[in-house]
């Protein structure tokens, strides 16, 4: 299955939310700017915008599902607040609204919670070293003396929330972008 034909797919069946979730450096970002590409009327949240700052993974998670996923399941306005890296304190809030399609891309997005409130779940799945070079590239000499620490703090949610087993599909990258296989998971 390629992207584009994902979705097509969750326009189709009139998706709501999709989750993107896998460790840093996987290629979540690309998928969920690679779908909002062909899928423009869907709102991307980055979780990235929202950790409150290196240690905080878990806390981000929560806030996705308490601020963004639940209201939104209530047809409510949701809204997220953003963390600003370079100030190192909590920014503006930015609303999400409830009509629109919405693509949430992040390592901490995939709770039994979260699933509960979403139409799709996707993992990424890629082997560590690449990991850590994608990121690495991407975030320059900034991610190197946090690798270790967010990379343990993946290890913990993965081993509590088995994120990886509530998705509908794994997606693997490869030289021209990604495979995208079913797990059979039954919603």
């Amino acid at each position: 299955m390629e992207l584009a034909d994902l979705a097509a797919g969750l326009r189709a069946t009139g998706a709501r939310c999709l989750l993107i979730d896998g460790r840093s450096g996987s290629g979540k970002s690309t998928i969920a700017s690679a779908l909002a590409a062909v899928w423009p009327e869907a709102a991307v949240i980055r979780l990235d915008s929202i950790y409150p700052g290196w240690g905080g993974l878990a806390w981000a998670s929560e806030h996705l599902r308490t601020s963004v996923l639940e209201p939104r399941a209530l047809g409510r306005e949701a809204s997220w607040r953003e963390w600003d890296w370079t100030s190192g304190s909590a920014g503006a809030w930015h609303p999400v609204d409830p009509d629109r399609p919405l693509i949430v891309e992040g390592v901490g997005s995939l709770t039994v919670a979260n699933r509960a409130l979403a139409d799709v779940a996707l993992w990424v799945e890629h082997a560590t070293a690449e990991r850590k070079a994608r990121a690495l590239a991407r975030d320059g000499e900034t991610y190197v003396p946090h690798w270790d620490a967010w990379a343990a703090q993946e290890d913990v949610f993965i081993a509590q929330n088995h994120p990886e087993a509530l998705a509908d599909l794994i997606a693997v990258p490869t030289d021209g972008g990604f495979d995208l296989m079913q797990t059979g998971r039954t919603p």
